[in-house]
């Protein structure tokens, strides 16, 4: 489409091809070096994605539902069936869109940030942060929105049909209108809207089609005059630009036009030049749109700012390169096929993005490379390559900027060319020549030098280089104005480098070390540190540049200034995980100066860690300290901050330095241990008892026992408080016996007394008990009798019984805690120590007196004593228990005083009643009477002590303390039934008759008997009567009951009309005797009839039932007991004419309709005149089919309800009948019915002639369709699809006239279905089925021209010509290969084997894989020369390359260097080199084998060599040889060597030679009496015995010349004797004079040079300086010497009769 007067474009269309990057060609390498610059590419254009391979629908990929407002985010708007979503595809992480469920308008995101703003089909507008998920702000406008835009990071542009409005992010602001539309606008679609930067100049942009072509129409807008202007374009742009003389960039507006007169491109300058600007000089060029591109028109235009270019899209897909400032058009050429609809600033490349309608996001940018190369050689333009160039610091004018230089140079304009020179882009000449032929112009007077202005204008344009920094600072440093250097080092102005900071040391040192910093020279930069004094900086320095100095060296001289600045630099050398130094070394630089203070400092800081490691460095600290410093040793000891060093040495020299708690830590051998420890007066207590807890338990008893041993009195105490301690883990029978041992009781009782309150061990408390005894602590004694629970209390009670202790009370303790109560009275009494029993029963424990006096009386004590003891403790024990002492002994009648007289104080306690009316009882005095009205005692008990000696008195106690069962049980067990049957009539408790009438009960009888004709003929309480019923019907007796009952309600007049006893009796006998039912039914009245006759119907009496509805005339319910339970229709039929009510009748029908009596079912409805079940009687009567009978039904219904059913069914029962022309007139008129429905039922039902009515009534078209179609009218029946305009209905009639075989009309309803899509395959499957082949495409190919023709139409046409046309494919293939399913469609033809056409669909799928497998598995069909290599090239499978090398050696061999050329990019040559060696046809590739062998490969290297040899083309060997080194020189030398040939022996010695292999090269040439190359070769050598050996070769052989001119030849290497010597014993003097005239010339030289340095040497030996100080002098701390230590004789360290040493260090 273009032409280089165009911008040299390139007719091909990039994205077409499948382009994925136009890269500038000037890249590449080999043979395309070779190719005319015509062909270098200015841009370089990049396929980033393709939307429909990330899931995106092609349908919504347009301007209206795709927005991409930046190069980060492309947003499109969706529909998934019925829901819309919002896909949002992040371009840096573009396998991962986002996908939302938003519904709305316009969607456009944040140009930066994951912000995304709505519009939806109102005037509604909302911000949401994706992120965050929060909304950000919302507003709702007054005017729709017709377009809008993010014009900045915060700002929305909102355009309505009358005004453009900015929308603010920040705040609660609301949009802000900023102009009005112009009415040149009117009517355009807006397509964009721009800004300047500072938003100071607005430009909307629309487009309209007039007159055939598309019109734009833009209206720019400024903001500070508030006026607007209406331009004519259709693309725009605006750009901040700066002119080269500008100070400040210039505001530029850029708009392309395509009018009827041509396009033009405007670039001009808006608004107000800046101050001190020069206006931008308008420009208007002409834009070149191709013949064949007449309709194309400009669409979007970016600014390139990095590059200073314009970018141009146009409709149809082409890129326009336009230079900014002065419009000359750079290139143009057709990057897309599809319009490029949206595009955005490319910010990473300064170039412009966008996207087409295939879904491609492409990018088009400068190539760097190659634009200035383009600009001079293709445009022929070098001043705007020049421009270029300078302004975007662009490679490929160097020889421009270098001959402009030498121009203004050579006239001596010497400003000028300083201003070339420095502007001259990559710093091309700023070089060292350039500053020397400056340095080489004289200055002028009054002017500055050259030189200087130079170095100005490099100043002012930035930093200057390596080389210029050092010429520049020399001459400053010179004058002294060092002021001048620091402030350029401030400002960056110079590179700084090693000879920079040598240059500045000598002026500032400090200065210099900034220098050196900045320059990254660590030698210089710690020299520098050291020389200064900041030791501290060194490390830091160090770590950061990853230097690494003699650390060691460092110290040494650090610690020799200053201490103190040692301890911190050796500090800092061990700070780091890995110390920078030994620290073994570093302790032996402290020792040296005998630094223990400072070395222990460093050793504590640097052994921190604790590591194992470092045990030898811990002992080493620790045996100093404790030799100069025992306290400091302590400390450390103390803080336990070690644990790797030698203990044992250390616990000696602890001993020694008089440390014995440390070197009791350190020692594990127990001599050692006992040694130490029994000096407990050295010792602290406390530590010494934690000491024993490291201990094992031997050798803890060991040294308790030895403490014991040495000094009882003064150990005594801590070996109790160790045994308190540790007696867990020593054992406490240990302990117990090492005391013991001692006979040490005081111990023992202190030991023991101690663990006494937390041991459970027996032994210990009786130990203990057993010591305080000894010991006298008897208040100890009594304490641990009366708490602990743990000791053996029997063997305790002898102890103490044995030990006769002036006080019992401990025993006493002891014998009541543990029960041994018994024990103490005997032993107290037979010892005569009674006062001790009152005491006890006083004082102790009063609740024993029972016990006690029980004792008593066993050892007859006299009764006074008893009685007088009882007295005494009064209130505080158990009567109960006392009465039990005394009862066993029968010895009760002791009490009767004390009782009488605590009753007659008032007592109600009930043991004292219960024992005085045992006394009663046995003594016979009244006792019943006081049993009826003593309401104090226990009436179990004393009934429980009647039982056996009366039971008329237990049934009196039973009775009154209603003790039931106990009562019960008496009664039982001594006949007493009448008194039992009274009591549980009285007591009226339900649980206690069913205990009693359980049928395991022997008694139950002769009870019931006693119940029946005593109980309840004394008793007139109705509720006893009732709980007595209760019992028995509870306990299931119910022949019992009905005795009861007919004994109750029968015979007894008080309860003969109560309701429930009459419902109870008949139940009873419904539950047990049915045969005396109906008979309690007559005779009784009284009772509760339908809930009686329900309960008889559940036990299946249904007679009884009747007769008790027809009784108490309940009609309705007796006609339902006939019906339902005895299941006689006939009976109910005569009963219900005798009642004639209609309920009855209505219950009639319904069991009759059940029954499925349908006609007998409605005649009693209608007798009942009841439609209340209609919908019943409807689905009976469909069931039986009594239309006839339904229809008079359904006409009485109609009259009581206006039901829409009723009407419905009648209308289909109508239907049913047939009575067409009733139906008619009903459906005419006034109804209700569900016509539809009764339509789709006649439907169903194939009355296709009442349905035809019905349809009509209602106007459903779409069955009266299928209606028709039923009844063969199928030209009516395309009418009424059309009327229906229904996918179902025209998909039913289209079948049916083609199952008809009436094609014309089937075709004419296959039109309206192939559009859609879901149901093309039903109905391409339907004509198949039925062979209408012929049809179906005539169907689909007429389809084709249909205005929503869509890709499943394409793709099925071209299937169905695959299999039945397939002459027809390859052109329809061609013409629609766009529009079809290309994957559906390869499956058809590959299943038809149409080879060709497979490759074409491959082809445009972009899956060149399977075409290049294709076209090699079928070569006859599917093979095309040029196509083929066209393919080849795009597959993605390397692997392929070398099945098409296969396939070409069998199918085309001489083709075979054309496939290489084609895939030689893509290609591992070694593989190919190889593949074609196994074939042996290296000789047939030799072409492509040259082609590639500037890549050096080895593989391809050899082959050619090779080859060559093979050809015995010894040049061409020794071009391949010297152009191309990679390859094994070796093997191909020796194989060489063994040529016939004389030249490629040659070869071989050269070979021999580059491999450093001299004396074989040598050698072979010596063979070959090849001379000069062996002359030659030896000299290259550099070995002396080797070039000796020839020049005596050349001797034995007699040539004398080659003798002289090896002399000349190998003069370096050769030593003059050997020379000599040879020429003296051959004879030829003559041959090596002139090598020994040299020689003599030479060392003549070097003896008066020798002379003159020595001269020199003495008169600097005159000038005496003064020494430095061995830590200043320069570079000692890099110099490999170590210095010798000061002597104090001497003032500058060098001891006597030594000489002085170098000032540097350095022995020279």
């Amino acid at each position: 489409p273009g032409s280089e007067g165009q911008g040299g474009g390139v007719g091909r269309t990039a994205a077409a091809a499948g382009c994925r990057d136009l890269r500038g060609r000037g890249e590449r390498t080999g043979p395309d070096r070779h190719r005319t610059m015509a062909q270098i590419l200015p841009i370089r254009f990049q396929e980033h994605l393709q939307l429909q391979n990330q899931g995106v629908n092609p349908a919504n990929i347009g301007f209206s539902t795709l927005t991409m407002e930046s190069d980060k985010f492309i947003c499109i708007r969706e529909k998934v069936g019925d829901q819309a979503q919002v896909v949002v595809i992040d371009l840096n992480d573009p396998t991962n869109p986002i996908r939302r469920p938003i519904s709305a308008d316009s969607v456009i995101m944040n140009p930066a940030s994951k912000v995304i703003a709505l519009k939806d089909a109102g005037k509604t507008l909302q911000i949401f942060n994706i992120e965050m998920k929060s909304k950000v702000k919302a507003h709702t406008m007054v005017e729709e929105v017709t377009f809008w835009k993010w014009i900045s990071l915060n700002t929305v542009a909102l355009v309505t049909e009358t005004a453009v409005f900015h929308w603010s992010m920040e705040g609660d602001s609301h949009p802000q209108k900023m102009f009005d539309r112009h009415a040149s606008l009117a009517g355009c679609q807006v397509i964009n809207y721009r800004t300047d930067l500072q938003q100071k100049w607005l430009l909307l942009i629309g487009i309209s089609a007039q007159q055939n072509r598309v019109v734009g129409a833009m209206q720019l807008y400024s903001v500070d005059r508030k006026v607007s202007q209406p331009i004519e374009g259709h693309a725009a742009a605006f750009a901040d630009f700066k002119l080269e003389e500008n100070p400040l960039p210039s505001t530029l507006f850029c708009f392309a036009v395509r009018s009827q007169a041509g396009g033009k491109l405007h670039i001009i300058e808006v608004g107000q030049p800046a101050a001190g600007n020069q206006p931008f000089t308008k420009r208007a060029v002409d834009v070149f749109f191709p013949p064949e591109a007449q309709t194309d028109f400009p669409v979007a235009m970016q600014i390139g700012a990095k590059y200073g270019v314009i970018y141009l899209i146009t409709k149809y897909g082409y890129i326009h390169l336009y230079d900014l400032e002065s419009g000359a058009c750079i290139y143009m050429n057709r990057i897309s096929a599809e319009t490029i609809f949206v595009t955005a600033p490319h910010e990473p490349t300064s170039g412009i993005i966008g996207v087409n309608k295939k879904g491609q996001v492409l990018s088009v940018c400068v190539e760097e490379e190659n634009i200035v190369n383009y600009t001079t050689n293709v445009l022929q333009n070098p001043d705007l390559a020049l421009r270029m160039a300078v302004r975007s610091n662009l490679a490929g004018a160097e020889e421009l900027f270098a001959r402009k230089f030498n121009t203004l140079f050579a006239q001596g304009n010497y400003a000028e060319a300083a201003k070339v020179a420095a502007s001259a882009p990559k710093g091309i000449l700023r070089t060292p020549d350039t500053i020397r032929k400056f340095q080489t112009v004289p200055a002028q007077p009054g002017q500055a030098s050259p030189l200087l202005q130079y170095f100005g204008i490099l100043l002012d344009q930035g930093q200057l280089n390596k080389y210029e920094s050092l010429e520049l600072c020399r001459p400053v440093l010179q004058q002294g104005r060092k002021q001048l250097l620091e402030k350029w080092l401030k400002e960056d102005k110079l590179e700084c480098s090693e000879e920079l900071g040598d240059l500045v040391k000598a002026a500032d040192p400090t200065l210099a070390l900034s220098v050196y910093l900045r320059a990254s020279v660590p030698n210089k930069v710690i020299q520098c540190f050291a020389e200064t004094g900041q030791f501290q900086k060194i490390v830091l320095y160090a770590k950061k540049v990853g230097y690494t100095p003699d650390w060691v060296f460092l110290l040494r001289n650090v610690m020799r200034v200053s201490p103190d600045q040692g301890l911190q630099f050796a500090q800092m050398l061990v700070q780091d995980e890995e110390p920078l130094a030994n620290i073994s070394q570093i302790v032996d630089i402290f020792m040296e100066n005998n630094l223990i203070q400072q070395c222990t400092s460093f050793l504590l800081d640097a052994l921190k860690n604790n590591r194992p490691s470092e045990g030898h460095l811990q002992t080493r600290l620790l045996e100093m300290n404790l030799i100069h410093a025992p306290q400091v040793a302590d400390a450390i000891l103390g803080n336990q901050m070690f644990t790797h060093y030698d203990r044992a040495h250390i616990a000696q020299l602890c001993e020694k330095a008089g440390l014995l708690q440390r070197a009791l830590e350190h020692y594990t051998d127990l001599y050692d241990i006992k040694r130490a420890v029994v000096h407990t007066h050295l010792l602290n207590p406390e530590w010494l008892v934690n000491y024993f807890g490291a201990l094992s338990v031997e050798d803890s008893l060991e040294c308790l026992r030895a403490m014991l041993s040495a000094n009882i009195r003064q150990n005594l105490q801590l070996c109790v408080q160790v045994a308190s301690k540790y007696h867990e883990q020593l054992g406490t029978q240990s302990l117990v016996e090492l005391f013991e041992s001692f006979k040490s009781y005081e111990g023992l009782f202190y030991f023991l007394g101690s663990i006494v309150n937390f041991s459970q061990e027996p032994d210990v408390h009786f130990k203990y008990i057993q010591a305080a005894c000894k010991t006298g602590q008897i208040k100890e004694v009594e304490r641990i009798c009366r708490e602990s629970n743990c000791y053996d209390s029997d063997r305790v009670k002898n102890f103490l019984k044995e030990a006769k202790l002036t006080d019992q009370l401990p025993l006493i303790i002891v014998c009541d805690r543990f029960d041994f109560v018994h024990d103490l009275v005997l032993y107290l009494y037979r010892n005569n120590l009674q006062k001790y029993i009152e005491i006890y029963v006083q004082k102790v424990n009063p609740s024993r007196l029972p016990v006690v006096v029980g004792g008593l009386l066993d050892v007859d004590c006299s009764e006074e004593v008893i009685k007088n003891l009882i007295n005494v403790v009064r209130g505080q024990f158990s009567t109960d228990e006392l009465v039990g002492e005394v009862e066993k002994r029968n010895r009760l009648k002791l009490l009767l005083p004390w009782l009488e007289s605590r009753i007659h104080e008032g007592c109600e306690e009930p043991a004292t009643h219960n024992a005085l009316a045992k006394i009663y009882i046995d003594s016979n005095n009244n006792p019943e009477r006081f049993l009826r009205e003593n309401p104090f005692y226990d009436s179990s008990v004393v009934g429980k002590y009647c039982e056996k000696r009366d039971p008329h008195l237990a049934c009196v106690a039973y009775e009154r303390g209603q003790c039931d069962l106990d009562l019960i049980k008496v009664c039982n067990e001594n006949s007493l039934f009448k008194s039992e049957a009274r009591y549980l009539v009285r007591r009226r408790d339900p649980e206690l008759w069913a205990s009693v009438l359980e049928e395991n009960n022997p008694f139950r009888r002769q009870l019931i008997d006693q119940v029946v004709q005593t109980a309840l003929s004394e008793t007139q309480d109705p509720e006893e009567v009732s709980v007595t019923v209760k019992a028995f019907m509870t306990a299931d007796l119910p022949n019992e009951l009905i005795e009861l009952l007919e004994k109750i309600v029968l015979d007894n007049n008080v309860f003969s009309e109560h309701r429930n006893l009459q419902n109870l009796l008949i139940l009873t006998a419904i539950k047990a005797d049915r045969t005396r039912v109906m008979e309690y039914i007559n005779r009784l009245d009284n009772y509760d009839a339908p809930d009686i006759a329900n309960i008889a119907i559940s036990n299946e009496l249904f007679e009884e039932a009747f007769a008790i509805f027809r009784k108490f005339d309940v009609n309705t319910s007796a006609v339902q007991v006939l019906i339902e339970h005895i299941g006689n229709l006939d009976r109910a039929y005569e009963f219900a004419e005798r009642c004639n009510e209609p309920a009855v009748w209505s219950q009639l029908a319904r069991a009759q309709l059940q029954k499925d009596l349908v006609k007998e079912a409605i005649d009693s409805y209608i007798k009942a005149d009841d439609p209340s079940a209609y919908m019943e009687v409807v689905k009976a009567a469909n069931k039986n089919n009594n239309w006839e009978d339904l229809v008079k039904f359904l006409q009485m219904a109609k009259k009581k309800a206006k039901e829409s059913y009723v009407e419905t069914e009648l209308i289909f029962a109508l239907a049913k009948t047939n009575r067409l022309s009733e139906l008619e007139e009903f459906v005419n008129g006034p109804n209700n019915a569900h016509i539809q429905q009764v339509g789709d039922r006649c439907y169903d039902d194939g009355m296709y002639d009442a349905a035809k009515l019905l349809y009509n009534n209602v106007s459903n078209f779409a069955r009266l369709a299928s209606t028709l179609v039923h009844l063969g009218e199928y030209q009516a029946a395309v009418d009424s699809a059309r009327k229906a305009n229904s996918t179902r209905t025209w998909k039913e009639v289209c079948f049916a006239c083609v199952d008809g075989q009436e094609f014309r009309l089937a075709q004419i309803c296959g039109m309206h279905i192939v559009i859609h899509a879901d149901e093309l395959e039903e109905l391409i499957s339907y004509y198949q089925d039925r062979g209408y082949f012929e049809d179906l495409i005539a169907l689909l190919e007429a389809a084709l021209g249909l205005e929503r023709a869509h890709m499943g139409m394409f793709t099925e046409l071209a299937i169905l010509y695959s299999k039945f046309k397939p002459q027809k494919m390859r052109e329809h293939l061609e013409l629609f290969w766009s529009r079809v399913n290309i994957p559906k469609v390869l499956r058809a033809a590959e299943q038809a084997h149409l080879w060709a056409e497979l490759v074409f669909l491959y082809d445009k799928y972009e899956e060149y894989d399977n075409a290049v497998i294709t076209m090699m598995n079928r070569p006859t069909d599917a093979w095309k020369e040029g196509l083929y290599k066209d393919i080849i090239a795009k597959v993605a499978n390397v692997e392929l390359y070398y099945k098409a090398l296969q396939f070409y050696l069998d199918f085309k061999p001489l083709l075979i260097n054309d496939l290489l050329m084609v895939l030689s990019p893509r290609l591992d040559h070694t593989r190919a080199v190889t593949f074609f060696s196994k074939v042996d046809q290296l000789q047939l590739i030799k072409p492509y084998l040259r082609s590639v062998q500037n890549h050096n490969n080895k593989s391809v290297n050899e082959a050619l060599n090779n080859l060559l040899t093979e050809e015995e083309d010894y040049q061409g060997l020794r071009t391949s040889i010297d152009a191309y080194d990679n390859f094994d020189n070796i093997t191909l030398a020796q194989r060489l060597e063994r040529h016939e040939l004389i030249e490629f022996r040659r070869i071989a010695a050269y070979l021999y030679k580059g491999n450093n292999r001299w004396k074989q090269s040598v050698e072979l040439c010596k063979k070959d009496r090849l001379y000069k190359d062996a002359m030659q070769y030896a000299a290259e050598s550099k070995d002396t015995e080797l070039s000796e050996k020839l020049l005596q070769w050349f001797l034995e052989e007699g040539k004398q010349e080659c003798f002289a001119s090896c002399l000349f030849t190998c003069y370096d290497l050769l030593r003059p004797d050997v020379v000599l010597e040879l020429s003296w014993r051959h004879n030829i003097m003559d041959f090596a004079m002139p090598y020994f005239i040299q020689v003599m010339r030479e060392y003549l030289s070097k003896v008066d040079k020798l002379d003159a340095s020595d001269n020199l040497r003495k008169d600097e030996e005159q000038v005496t300086e003064p020494a430095p100080l061995a830590f200043g002098q320069h570079l000692m701390l890099t110099s490999g010497s170590t210095p010798v230590p000061p002597q104090p004789a001497y003032a500058y360290g060098y001891p006597a009769g030594y000489p002085a040493q170098p000032a540097y260090g350095f022995n020279m």
